[in-house]
């Protein structure tokens, strides 16, 4: 059994018979794990009581080569963002991202991943409740990104012809982003991109925050990232957290 030590943030949590938990972690050097804290519900000492949702620390894995499931022998709490569980907006947020990594991160090291992921739930953090759903699709952007299936914005997914920045486009989720009107033609299931879509679109690809000027705009926003996250899935499996956020009148 090796005991690795490396920056965890915790993305979800459930408690396991009488006295423990089990947590599932984005680690630094592990990519996501599933782990057991024996003892987590009975007393803090151990486990300190900032060890729940969205935490971030420095945790010691207890690994077993051939297991799914690994021991949590110690977390060392690092840096707090209470405001996460203080506002829904914020809250619902963050639980998308946290759904969304756990099914495109797998169990290797992903110190990219990681680092956007703490960016990413710091933005959330500092939005004011109306901004809250444009910084968790900033982050869900920046996912994406990072592992390696971002959309293209300025050309043609299909021909790579340049597309004007101040021009209306489609989006093709199966060809892999924005299309030419040619190529949007013969592509089913494109949809309207409209150049202001576009270009926030852009922008969180790039890292820049972006405003969201109503209900409607982040419902096609969050619509348009989740009809995308699904054609680079392996199944079909509902997404119960991105719904809630989704269907939720939480703010821009």
């Amino acid at each position: 059994m090796a005991l690795i030590v490396t920056d965890a943030i915790v993305l979800h949590a459930f408690d396991y018979l009488e006295t423990s938990r089990i947590f599932r972690l984005l680690t630094r050097d592990a990519g996501v794990q599933s782990v057991l804290a024996r003892g987590a519900r009975n007393s803090r000492k151990r486990f300190g009581g900032a060890l729940d949702l969205f935490a971030e620390g420095q945790v010691q894995l207890q690994m077993k080569v051939g297991r799914e499931l690994h021991t949590l022998a110690a977390f060392d709490a690092g840096p707090a963002r209470p405001s996460l569980g203080t506002d829904l907006a914020r809250f619902t947020a963050s639980a998308a991202l946290a759904e969304c990594v756990l099914r495109v991160v797998h169990d290797e090291s992903a110190p990219a991943v990681f680092d956007g992921i703490v960016q990413g739930l710091n933005q959330i953090a500092a939005a004011e409740p109306q901004n809250a759903a444009a910084a968790g699709l900033g982050a869900l952007w920046s996912l994406v990104s990072v592992v390696g299936f971002a959309p293209t914005v300025d050309v043609c997914a299909n021909c790579h012809a340049d597309l004007s920045p101040f021009e209306d486009a489609s989006f093709g989720h199966r060809s892999g982003g924005a299309l030419c009107s040619n190529c949007a033609y013969s592509t089913p299931g494109s949809r309207r991109l409209p150049a202001g879509a576009r270009a926030a679109l852009r922008s969180w690809l790039s890292g820049e925050s972006v405003s969201l000027g109503s209900e409607g705009e982040r419902r096609a926003h969050q619509r348009l990232f989740r009809e995308f996250l699904a054609q680079h899935l392996p199944d079909n499996r509902p997404m119960p957290a991105y719904a809630i956020w989704e269907q939720g009148n939480l703010g821009g």
